[in-house]
């Protein structure tokens, strides 16, 4: 390659995706497995005639869980994304990729925008129905039954307990030489109507696990099985339960990614110092798809 060609300009791209998680294995991109990055990228290559297109996504979620509030970036030349800046790459996408995932937008991302690192927060949305005889069958991808009657007032007087910044070891799977250390910032339960509940989870980021966790232990609590105080006794313990449920995936949507707004460079200083305080490998799950805390630089 020249170095005219090596030096060609850039721009980098911001992408709201939605999917449906039912048939995928997960966001990340899997040898012999269907994965969200994997028919994203594919039709980004498609579609762009690229050798290769390389997402870097807010948050990879796992097998079976749905986003409709997911964002990536992707970094194109100029001269490919020129072309297309009129819209054109939308309605391009929408004709070749599965009817399970969706582009919902795509443009310029402001300056110093990293999808990973710039994030705030992310924001989960778990849907339960106790409803006597099941689930709604149009609902059943998105929603869990649970066969007792739930109490949200309970649920939230649990989760109040848990708000702040902790370590959730004792809802999170281990990772060798991760951090467990995270600031939930809003765990709340609405009723959204006859027998249907949302619990609305928000933190900096989540490790493997935590959210489903979480929400199972709130669930035995609604429930009447436990006490309000008892998830609270789990998280002081600081290792993990075995008697601490994990629900199952499909319950579970990635909603919204919060970026820096306002000042130019917020984005970049936003991802300047998430760098500086994450170390190591990516998670799995339905966590932030950040590293791990490091150190007490993490927790100021």
């Amino acid at each position: 390659m020249s170095e005219q060609a090596e030096a060609a300009p850039e721009v980098r791209l911001r992408l709201d995706i939605a999917y449906d998680g039912t048939d995928f294995a997960g966001w990340a991109r899997q040898p012999g497995r269907r994965t969200v990055q994997g028919e994203l990228e594919a039709a980004l290559e498609r579609v762009l005639r690229l050798p290769e297109a390389a997402l870097t996504v807010a948050g990879r979620t796992d097998a079976g869980v749905h986003a409709s509030g997911q964002v990536a970036h992707l970094d194109l030349p100029e001269a490919v994304w020129a072309p297309e800046a009129d819209g054109r790459l939308l309605r391009r996408l929408a004709g070749v990729l599965p009817p399970d995932v969706r582009v919902r937008a795509v443009g310029p991302a402001p300056e110093g925008f990293d999808a990973r690192f710039s994030a705030l927060s992310r924001r989960y949305v778990y849907r339960v129905s106790d409803e006597p005889g099941g689930v709604d069958p149009l609902r059943r991808r998105d929603v869990l039954w649970h066969r007792r009657p739930l109490d949200p007032e309970r649920m939230n007087e649990a989760a109040e307990r848990l708000l702040g910044e902790h370590d959730f070891a004792a809802f999170c799977r281990r990772r060798e030489g991760a951090t467990t250390v995270r600031e939930l910032q809003r765990l709340l339960w609405t009723r959204t109507g006859e027998h249907r509940y949302e619990a609305e989870v928000r933190a900096d980021a989540f490790c493997h696990n935590m959210v489903r966790a979480l929400v199972g232990a709130l669930l035995a609590v609604g429930d009447g099985r436990r006490g309000p105080e008892w998830p609270a006794r789990v998280l002081a313990a600081g290792v993990r339960d075995s008697s601490v449920a994990v629900v199952p995936p499909h319950g579970l949507t990635l909603v919204e990614v919060r970026y820096p707004s306002g000042e130019p460079g917020a984005m970049a200083e936003r991802a300047r110092l998430t760098r500086r305080v994450r170390t190591g490998p990516e998670p799995d799950g339905d966590g932030s798809g950040l590293p791990p805390r490091t150190g007490e630089a993490a927790r100021g």
